[in-house]
């Protein structure tokens, strides 16, 4: 087998198993009060400092495109789960922040989803698997750039 030929089939394999898992975690995920995408947005911020991000560097962490990212991150505002506030270093950047009362909704869902994760990641792969896996994915993604 050809190196492209393999490179191929580990992409396709890898872009399979995310796919596979990705509809299980959406099906098992819990709806009721927020999105898979409002969670990732949510995840996102709470992973940054201070729990904010510029809207144009929180659009390179989704799989969103732009004015979609614009349109979820107003509704994630009215609900009031969000906040958006001008950079006070650029007037012309937007920073997203979580709110107190959208941290305390994405606990909860995270503590549900978390445990989706790892029924279908961490029920399947062996703990020295996992960390493989993470090597390998961020050797991946940190290529790519």
């Amino acid at each position: 087998m050809s190196d492209k030929a393999l490179a191929v089939d580990a992409w396709e394999s890898l872009f399979r198993a995310q796919v596979t898992v990705l509809r299980q975690l959406n099906i098992e995920f819990p709806t009721a009060e927020l999105s898979f995408n409002e969670y990732d947005v949510l995840f996102n911020l709470t992973r940054q400092p201070e729990h904010a991000l510029r809207i144009r560097d929180l659009n390179r962490h989704l799989l969103l495109t732009q004015p979609s990212v614009s349109r979820l991150v107003d509704r994630l505002v009215q609900r009031e789960l969000v906040t958006k506030e001008s950079d006070p270093g650029d007037g012309r950047g937007t920073i997203v922040r979580i709110t107190d009362p959208g941290y305390a909704l994405f606990r909860r869902v995270a503590v549900v989803h978390a445990e989706s994760i790892r029924n279908r990641v961490g029920g399947v792969l062996e703990p020295d698997e996992l960390r493989q896996l993470i090597t390998l994915t961020d050797k991946l993604r940190l290529g790519a750039k």
